[in-house]
Formats: structure tokens, C-alpha cells, sequence
């Protein structure tokens, strides 16, 4: 098991909501993941396209894992928090839609940012697309991360 599988079983279990939403993680490295959300009545909307919170957890959830998969080595010892988030809908999403994540900084950079500073915050950008490789939602989410207390 590499320690990007053992991230991913963690935040399964660390993360209910987003489980609990239908989350799929897909895969996670190094300052990068992808998930997956399959569209169903319970993440629909008024307009029967996916809900706007649905498709947030998504992208959430995959920045999440991107910065856990950047900071690999030392995300058990680590606080992070998402401070800010930013999202923009681009298209009605039906169907099963797929969010991939990129840290904005390398995972070696931002682990010697905790090592010198104690702490780092950074951006992840995630991109969510619908089957037919549309975008249909771009998210900003800004992390901050500190060592555990």
C-alpha cells in the first residue's frame, strides 16, 4: 500500500460528510487528487441538475486530498483547515461529474515552509467535469496548515 492509498482510506473515514454525500476519491499524489460524484435524486436540485452543495463537497473533497497527497510524509502530524473557498459555475452538470486537483506549490516546497515557518497556506485549483469533458464547475480552495496541537 503506498502512502497516497493509505491517505485516501483515512480521509474516507476522516471525511463523513463527504462520504455520506457519495464522494468517490479516485486517486491521490503528489499535490494532486481526482474524485468522483455520481448524480442521483439525493444531489439533485430544483432543475434536476446536480446541486450546487453537491458539487462544492466534490470539489472540496478532491483539493483535500491534493493538499493531503502534497504534504504525504507529514499530513498525520499536520492541522489543515480550508480558510477560504471560491467556486464558479460554469455549465449545468448532469450526470457523473469528475474534479481534479492541483496544489498551486509542490508538496517538497510547502513541507519546507512548515519546517521554517511552522505553518503554510497555499491554493489548490480544482477543475469538476461532466462525462462529456466539459467543465462545468472551476474552485479555489485556500488551505492553511499547521502543525498539530
Amino acid at each position: 500500500m503506498t502512502p497516497y492509498d493509505m491517505i485516501k482510506a483515512h480521509l474516507d473515514s476522516a471525511v463523513p460528510f463527504a462520504t455520506h454525500v457519495g464522494v468517490d476519491l479516485l486517486k491521490i499524489g503528489d499535490g494532486t487528487a481526482s474524485a468522483a460524484l455520481d448524480q442521483r435524486n439525493e444531489v439533485s436540485n430544483h432543475i434536476k441538475s446536480m446541486h450546487a452543495g453537491a458539487m462544492f463537497t466534490l470539489g472540496e473533497a478532491a483539493s483535500g486530498a491534493a493538499m493531503a497527497g502534497a504534504l504525504a510524509p507529514v499530513i498525520l502530524q499536520m492541522r489543515p483547515v480550508a480558510a477560504t473557498a471560491a467556486i464558479a459555475f460554469r455549465k449545468v452538470a448532469l450526470g457523473k461529474l469528475t474534479a481534479h486537483a492541483q496544489t498551486s506549490r509542490p508538496g517538497a516546497e510547502l513541507m519546507q515552509a512548515i519546517k521554517d515557518e511552522g505553518k503554510v497556506a497555499f491554493d489548490v485549483a480544482v477543475d469538476i467535469r461532466d462525462d462529456a469533458g466539459d467543465t462545468v464547475v472551476e474552485m479555489t480552495v485556500n488551505w492553511h496548515v499547521s502543525a498539530a496541537r
